[in-house]
This record gives structure tokens, C-alpha cells and sequence, in this order.
């Protein structure tokens, strides 16, 4: 098929979703001219399944995204509609802010932001082949026969690659509900990636004039609520105990927010009921016409976001399993059924919510269902998220192996600084598992891969009371500065707050968007668990000695004796920059470590 040429890019994005935007805004505020390219314009930063963001491990991502310069925190804050800090009867480190958002106004105000952002292009294509010449890629071209030519390219195509949607035994080609899936994975594996499959699922959504909301439990939002971002602020001077109003603004470089906002929101509850026996004995008696159970989906699922029938499946003793009802918008009357995911025929779903305390009568408008996908294994990747095939071709998202926005996003972020990073000429950016959850993600994501959809938890990092949530400026706003994502007049407000922080002085005022509360409160944190934080700053320096050993990307593995088989393949496989690295791969035994430490220091001391 001949093609038409229209404009090369430095930085090429192909999806839109939580990563893409993520990636595409990160690159092009770092004056990096920036191409997103999408199926859809009107599904930019939409959330296909749950309407919240945050939660455990997954709200701490969203802040340390923040405090870089990225956008999710910031949207989240303008477009939330109950907001709640979790585990808070817990030490500090694994306290979590989760937000339940307004499902089209988040994804109206990223669209607004992204068509907003200087540096960065728009297009309505779908990729359908990877050009390479050379062995080096240097274009995309889309069904419609066009040539996009760019430096660098970030896949983030979520669950689109050979997306298959199964509703019971019926099963068909989509991304998502209403979408089409694309067979860009072929491309893939025509230049030698590998490719694993993977499914995950998402519940009905039921018509809220058919709830008995008397039969439920009231979950409301907190009364103070925690913002995401550093750069807003809830004014919760005049908020009244029924959480009838409360006022937010937004703070940025140049002063309040020139984005499109509410200037106060009501915050919506949230409810919750429970299955019981009668709903499990509709589901086992439905099996036959699961998907999941009959053998027409084969691929691997989450572990920590089951469908209601491998609860009821897995654990028989369980006589109850919570099912949490989410608003999905002030403008709408539908209700996210947390807790049902579920891929049995529509229905099959009918008789599950009719069991329910509160659901008798209730009205699916969407029904759930299951979505298998392809992905490449993260292993192919460096921790640039650059992979190694390619040097100039990076993935974000699911496509990686996870699951959430949370994750997504993240990778998006650290994909879209790397391009722009290698197209500036500049050194890559990296963080380590001692400065960041999104550190740990990533090194897991590159290290040990996935034999399952990754999500994030506090329980991965074990470094979390230096990762605790209300650190993450302190820890990752200098790179935001260093990427130039962080304006100065900013970043001089918070040399003042930290130091602050540091010299354990509460100011008289707040220092620009940092309240004099915020202060307190971690000064107060820092004091109270000093002993547990020294620790682990002991704990992170004998890490770091590892990590300063570089193993080179050459180096031959067959050629050091002792080591055992298969430490060797493993090494071979993941190709581990840092003896740290080595450590962490899974079946490298202690032992191995020690011999190729011994061998790496005597090849390093006969070169020299």
C-alpha cells in the first residue's frame, strides 16, 4: 500500500489512555515537539473501568507522578467526588488517598489539558505497521496510509493489542465495551518481541433509581479531604459535617489554575452491601457458561482484582464477599458494582444482583464482562522502559504487564521523560527502589517480569516508611525541576519548605501551595518514627553499594565458573545492569551473586 508523508516528531505516542497521556505530556513540556496518536479523540484519559483513582500503593504512584510534574494528580483533584485517606488506623507509611472521580469530567478535563499543551499535536489514526530500516524504526504507518516519522516512539496501548471481549460464551473482537481492538501486536512480533496474554475484567454498572439505597451502608467521604497534588487546595474552612460543599482551588506557576474546574463540589457517597449463600448458588450453578470456567478464556488474570465467581470458586467457606456501589458521575445515574466483576451472560448477572441486599430491582444498563489482550513481557525493557531490541522505542502500561491507571500513568510519565531525555541528548532518568513506589514497579517490572498483571501495593516496597504518601515532594519535586517540569518560582518555594522540613521549624504561614499544616504534620511524622527511618536509611546505603556495581552489557556469563545453570539462564535473560539488579532476580541464589561479584571485580582490576 503506498503512503503519504506529513510531519516528522521527535517523540511519538500511540495510545491515549492513562499512559499515553502521561507520556505525551511529559515530553512535550520538555519542549519536545510530541505526537499522540489515538483511535479516538473522544476517549483521551478515559477510565474504562473503575471510576476512582488512589487507593493502597496505587495513591502513593499518583503523588510521586505529581510532585515530578506529571497531570493524573491534578486532574484527579479538579474531578473527584468523594475523597478518603486510607488505613489511617496504621502507621504512617502504609496510610493510602484514594478518590472516587467523575468519570467524563476526568476524561473531558484531560482532553482539555492535553489539546492545550504547547509542543503537542493531536491525531485520530490507528498504527497498523512498524517501519525499520536499518534494523533502526523510523516511522509508523496507520491504516488510513499515512507515514508518521519520529526519533523516538512510546507504546502505551492498554488492552487493545488482539483485544478480545467475552460476555458468557460469546465472545468478540474489542478493546474495550464499544471499542475496536487492533492488531498492532502482530507488528510486534514481526520485529522479535515476545508475546504473553493476559485478561482482566470489569462489573456492571446498574441505574441508581433502582437501588434500594435503604438497605445499604453508607460510605462517606472524609470531612477534611486529602489532596493528590501539592498544587491544590481544599478550603475546608466553611465544609459542613454532612459534607455538603467545600471549596478547591488550584495553584500552578503562574498562580491559580487557568484549567477549567469546579470552584466547590459536593462530595457523593458511596455505599456498600454483601453477597450471601443465595448469590453463590446462582453462580455455581452457572458455570458451565463462564468463560473463565469453561475453557474459552485461557489467559492469566488478576490475582488482587478477582470476578465474583473465583471468589465464590477459590473460597467456599466464604459465606460474603463486599460489594461496594460507586457513583460514576455527578451527571449520571450510574453505579460502578465493585466486588461483582464478572464475564457470566447478562442474564446470569440479573440473577446474581437480584440476590443482593439493596439490588432486587435493579436495572444492569452496561453488563460486566471479561477482555483478554496480548502484551510484551517487561524483561524486554531497560529501566529507562526503553527496550532493548530497539533503543529508540519504549512501552507504558499495560502493555508492560500491569494493571490500574495508577501504574499505567506512572509508566507513561518515565517513558515520555526518557524519550525526550535520549532525544535531548541528556542522561537517562532511573529511579531507584529507594526513592520512589514507582522505582519498585519499575525494577520489578524489568527484573523478574510478570507471570500475572501487576499491581501495586505498599506491601512490595521495602523501603515504604521513607515512600510514605506525604513525602513524595520532598523526595522527587528536584527531578520535576532538573526535567523542567517544575518552574523555578516553584521549585524556590519549595527549598524553603523543605527546608522547613528539615530544620524541624513550623513557619508562621504557608509556603506558597505547602500549608503550614502539611508542615506540621510531617515534622511530626519525621519525629515520631526517626528510629524506624534511620534504620532503613542504614538498610538503603548497604543496598546502594550493590547497586554501584555496574555489570557491563556485554558481559558473558557462560564464562564465570561456579555459577549454577540456572542462575545463568536468568542472568542471560533479564541482563542485569547493577549487581543490585542481579540480586533481585528470582532463583539467582546468594551464592551466584557472590561469585559474580568476585569475578566482575578481578575482570575490572586486570583491565585496569
Amino acid at each position: 500500500m503506498s503512503s503519504v508523508f506529513l510531519k516528522e516528531y521527535a517523540v511519538l505516542v500511540i495510545g491515549a489512555g492513562h499512559a499515553g497521556c502521561e507520556a505525551a505530556l511529559a515530553s512535550a513540556r520538555m519542549g519536545v515537539p510530541t505526537l499522540l496518536m489515538t483511535q479516538n479523540l473522544d476517549t483521551i484519559g478515559q477510565m474504562s473501568c473503575n471510576p476512582s483513582i488512589g487507593g493502597l500503593g496505587k495513591g502513593q504512584l499518583v503523588m510521586e507522578i505529581d510532585a515530578m510534574g506529571g497531570e493524573m494528580a491534578r486532574n484527579t483533584d479538579r474531578t473527584g467526588l468523594q475523597f478518603r485517606l486510607l488505613n489511617t488506623g496504621k502507621g504512617s507509611a502504609v496510610w493510602s488517598p484514594r478518590a472516587q472521580c467523575d468519570k467524563k469530567l476526568y476524561q473531558l478535563t484531560m482532553k482539555w489539558v492535553v489539546e492545550d499543551t504547547q509542543y503537542l499535536d493531536l491525531v485520530q489514526d490507528e498504527a497498523k505497521e512498524i517501519l525499520v530500516n536499518n534494523g533502526r524504526i523510523y516511522a509508523i504507518l496507520t491504516k488510513r496510509g499515512i507515514t508518521y516519522r519520529a526519533k523516538k516512539f512510546i507504546l502505551t496501548t492498554g488492552t487493545f493489542l488482539n483485544g478480545m471481549t467475552h460476555y458468557g460464551l460469546s465472545a468478540f473482537p474489542a478493546g474495550r465495551a464499544g471499542c475496536q481492538s487492533s492488531t498492532f501486536s502482530n507488528a510486534l512480533a514481526d520485529i522479535g518481541f515476545k508475546l504473553d496474554r493476559y485478561k482482566t475484567g470489569t462489573p456492571m454498572r446498574i441505574n441508581s433509581r433502582s437501588i434500594d439505597f435503604s438497605h445499604l451502608d453508607e460510605q462517606p467521604g472524609d470531612i477534611e479531604p486529602t489532596c493528590f497534588s501539592y498544587r491544590s487546595m481544599f478550603n475546608v474552612k466553611h465544609q459542613k459535617k454532612d459534607h455538603e460543599r467545600t471549596d478547591r482551588l488550584f495553584f500552578d506557576e503562574n498562580g491559580w489554575s487557568k484549567y477549567p474546574q469546579s470552584t466547590s463540589f459536593q462530595q457523593l457517597p458511596c455505599w456498600l452491601t454483601w453477597t450471601n449463600d443465595n448469590t453463590h448458588e446462582v453462580i455455581r450453578g452457572n458455570l458451565d457458561k463462564s468463560p473463565l470456567y469453561s475453557g474459552k478464556i485461557k489467559s492469566i488474570g488478576p490475582r488482587y482484582c478477582p470476578s465474583i465467581e473465583d471468589k465464590v470458586v477459590k473460597f467456599p467457606d466464604k459465606h460474603k464477599h463486599q460489594v461496594f456501589l460507586e457513583p460514576e458521575g455527578y451527571m449520571t445515574k450510574e453505579y460502578y458494582v465493585n466486588g461483582l466483576f464478572t464475564s457470566l451472560p447478562e442474564d446470569v448477572q440479573y440473577k446474581i444482583v437480584k440476590t443482593i441486599p439493596g439490588l432486587e430491582n435493579s436495572e444492569i444498563v452496561r453488563p460486566g464482562y471479561a477482555v483478554e489482550y496480548d502484551l510484551c513481557q517487561p524483561t524486554q525493557l531497560m529501566h529507562t522502559l526503553q527496550t532493548k531490541m530497539h533503543d529508540n522505542l519504549y512501552f507504558a502500561g499495560q502493555i508492560n504487564g500491569t494493571t490500574g491507571y495508577e501504574e499505567a500513568a506512572g509508566q507513561g510519565f518515565v517513558a515520555g521523560v526518557n524519550a525526550a531525555l535520549s532525544y535531548l541528548e541528556r542522561e537517562p532518568f532511573i529511579l531507584g527502589r529507594d526513592e520512589a513506589y514507582l522505582g519498585v514497579l519499575i525494577d520489578d517490572l524489568v527484573t523478574k517480569g510478570t507471570d500475572e498483571p501487576y499491581r501495586m501495593f505498599t506491601s512490595r516496597a521495602e523501603y515504604r516508611i521513607h515512600l510514605r504518601w506525604n513525602s513524595t515532594d520532598i523526595r522527587l519535586l528536584p527531578y520535576g525541576h532538573r526535567f523542567g517540569l517544575i518552574p523555578d518560582n516553584i521549585f524556590k518555594l519549595f527549598e524553603a519548605y523543605r527546608d522547613c522540613i528539615a530544620s524541624e521549624r513550623v513557619p508562621d504561614g504557608d509556603i506558597g501551595p505547602w500549608s503550614r499544616g502539611k508542615i506540621e504534620q510531617s515534622i511530626e511524622i519525621n519525629t515520631k518514627y526517626k528510629g524506624y527511618i534511620n534504620r532503613e536509611t542504614r538498610d538503603i546505603e548497604r543496598m546502594r553499594k550493590a547497586e554501584h556495581v555496574k555489570i557491563p552489557s556485554d558481559f558473558k556469563y557462560p564464562s564465570v565458573p561456579g555459577l549454577l545453570t540456572e542462575s545463568r539462564q536468568k542472568l542471560e535473560k533479564v541482563r542485569p545492569v547493577t549487581l543490585g539488579q542481579a540480586k533481585r532476580i528470582p532463583g539467582v541464589t546468594p551464592t551466584d551473586v557472590q561469585i559474580l561479584w568476585v569475578f566482575i571485580e578481578k575482570s575490572r582490576m586486570s583491565r585496569n
